[in-house]
């Protein structure tokens, strides 16, 4: 299948490359308002036609999908001109700047039966992918809790605050790995901007989970270590993915509080009992080394082909906006929490 990139900045590189190399795609063109750049890109990869013209991608009958690097407040627009030319689309995080946009986007690609696809990358890392699979198969037991760390001395974003720069890589794994998806009533999120950007720069978002857990997300661009972090801790073992250790990005710990001992307790019994702890082994599944484009590239000519929706679809893209959005309503109201609609597969209309 023909596939074309548009947007040739930060991101556009990376899926140029990748589609490039994939077997299911030949990379048909790129496309920039910046001419100079998308011809850069297309030298890097071997020459390929480039454009100012979005129209004249779309009108473009051999061409069969768009993969979109550009700004979030762009999608819409793009994503909703590609569906309506039957091309096939994959966006970049976010799925798009609020979620009634996002809303639109999704119901036009179901109505019209085309693959709109979020391209949440770190869902289709190797690491990702076994944390998923362990937790289907019940090897963490029941989700307890959810602790989220990603923080750097990062690039300051003129038109988003650290929320939704970084939490959207952390919201699309925990809505990738946890059976149905995302499902909170409610955010509540904290703030700070000590630089005085008019944004937050360090941010800090709570989000209890229906059946009992609870997951938080740490973010921030202000801190001179930099950590990819998250630990999921269930009733039978503890996870810990850190995405900076390449020898060990995934460690399974079986020990912790033994909830069953516990349980056993009778109310009088409890309140002098001490706690029975779980000391067992710890053990890293062994990983492939592959690229997480080259496998979101995979999953997309894969959905297109089968007629299905991609594992990382345009209801995941909703999900992970409407915490987003929730958080920024909570930002607003002093960190008060504020509810989540749609994340429990709702009707939004």
């Amino acid at each position: 299948m023909n596939v074309a990139v548009v947007g040739a900045g930060y991101w556009g590189p990376n899926l140029a490359r990748n589609f490039r190399a994939s077997a299911d795609w030949e990379l048909a063109a790129i496309c920039d308002l910046d001419l100079e750049r998308a011809q850069q890109v297309a030298d890097r990869v071997g020459g390929v036609p480039v454009t100012a013209s979005l129209d004249e991608i779309l009108a473009d009958d051999a061409i069969d999908a768009i993969a979109i690097a550009t700004p979030a407040r762009t999608h819409h627009p793009i994503v909703m001109a590609a569906l309506a030319a039957g091309k096939h689309v994959t966006v970049e995080k976010p799925l798009a700047d609020t979620v009634e946009h996002g809303t639109e986007m999704v119901r036009s690609a179901q109505e019209r039966g085309l693959v709109l696809m979020a391209d949440h990358t770190y869902c289709y890392t190797p690491a990702v992918l076994k944390i998923r699979e362990l937790v289907a198969a019940g090897e963490l037991g029941d989700i307890l809790f959810i602790d989220s760390v990603r923080i750097n001395l990062g690039l300051i974003q003129p038109d988003v605050d650290v929320f939704w720069d970084l939490a959207p890589h952390d919201l699309s794994i925990i809505d990738f790995i946890l059976p149905g998806g995302i499902s909170a009533d409610g955010v509540s999120a904290q703030g700070a901007d000590p630089l005085g950007t008019g944004k937050s720069c360090i941010g800090y978002l709570t989000m209890p989970l229906r059946g009992g857990a609870i997951a938080h997300v740490h973010v921030n661009w202000l801190s001179p270590t930099k950590i990819r972090q998250m630990v999921i801790g269930g009733t039978k073992r503890t996870l810990v993915w850190d995405d900076l250790n390449p020898q060990q990005r995934v460690s399974v710990y079986d020990r912790g509080v033994d909830l069953a001992e516990q349980s056993r307790a009778t109310a009088s019994d409890a309140r002098a009992a001490t706690i029975s702890y779980r000391l067992g082994d710890t053990w890293a599944p062994a990983l492939p080394e592959v690229e997480a484009l080259s496998n979101m590239t995979s999953e997309f000519a894969a959905a297109i082909r089968e007629k299905r929706q991609s594992r990382t679809d345009g209801a995941s893209g909703l999900r992970v906006l409407s915490v987003l959005e929730s958080a920024s309503a909570s930002l607003a109201t002093g960190g008060a929490t504020h509810p989540v609609l749609g994340t429990n597969g709702t009707d939004r209309s």
